[in-house]
């Protein structure tokens, strides 16, 4: 007996149509995670990147199908598959990735932190003093493992502690306290998971770039190149003209050297001979 398919509706035949549509006419498809994400702050955004940037949220399991019906003029789309995380939506744009994933980030602000949540980063609390009086206050700190004490009548930390690593979970009572302390450890935004293009994922790690850093790197990588190229003689239009100078010095002070003359050294050649000359006769005593 043939089993009876699932009744599909047409609102989500269409949302997975739409989303085929929209993969087959960008070429970069990001996926972002937006749980924890406030509508007002999404508003923002949709009206921050509406001209260049089509932001679309659904279920996880259309966006798959959407997926697998878009592979084929789309190659290595798939790969987007395990970057669905969270509460996933869809990014479609001609934007440099790049340059979508700084503005993105710049977009971001800080949140306190809540219990259930995903720490994004170590959460680290500072030795340092607190506003708070001696009390209650110093058991509630050390139940998230803080060393605290009383100085000058207020409660300090006395080291450094992570109290929830990069990944966990945090804790109601941790989530508490770091908001007593006024840490803010979430960023509100979209966080981008992945990036495809050209049959190929883009993750975090790759496009989170320091964009000084990344100057600094090529400057230093274009400095130790040019000096290599001067030192063995490579010539290149960058080091054609500072070779030949190079050259014309090194040629200079060999024919002063040897005594060559030229038409550019015949000055100093005779000024060191007489120095040469005046030094001897003194050495002689000559009159």
């Amino acid at each position: 007996m043939t089993k009876p398919k699932a009744h599909v509706s047409e609102e989500k035949k269409q949302v997975v149509n739409d989303l085929v549509s929209l993969m087959k006419k960008h070429s970069i498809i990001g996926a972002v995670n937006m749980e924890n994400l406030p509508a007002p702050q999404l508003q923002v955004m949709r009206e921050k990147l509406r001209k260049t940037v089509v932001i679309m949220m659904t279920k996880r399991r259309l966006i798959k199908i959407a997926i697998e019906k878009a592979e084929k003029d789309k190659p290595g789309l798939k790969l987007l598959e395990p970057y669905l995380a969270g509460m996933p939506a869809l990014l479609f744009t001609e934007e440099n990735p790049f340059n979508l994933f700084k503005t993105l980030k710049k977009s971001k602000s800080k949140a306190p932190a809540k219990g259930g949540q995903t720490a994004p980063n170590d959460i680290v609390v500072n030795a340092g003093p607190t506003p708070f009086a001696p009390g209650p206050v110093i058991g509630e700190l050390g139940s998230v493992g803080l060393k605290a004490g009383v100085d000058a009548g207020k409660v300090v930390i006395k080291e450094n502690k992570v109290i929830v690593k990069a990944g966990e979970i945090i804790s109601q009572k941790a989530a508490d306290v770091l908001t007593r302390l006024g840490i803010e450890p979430m960023e509100v935004g979209l966080n981008v998971t992945g990036i495809f293009e050209n049959g190929s994922i883009l993750t975090k790690e790759v496009l989170d770039i320091d964009d000084e850093k990344f100057i600094s790197n090529i400057t230093g990588a274009a400095s130790h190149s040019f000096n290599l190229a001067m030192e063995i003689g490579y010539l290149c239009k960058e080091t054609v003209v500072p070779l030949i100078g190079k050259a014309a010095r090194q040629a200079s002070s060999l024919s002063l050297e040897a005594n060559f003359l030229t038409q550019e050294n015949t000055g100093e050649i005779i000024s060191k001979l007489d120095a040469q000359a005046a030094f001897l006769k003194a050495e002689l005593k000559l009159s």
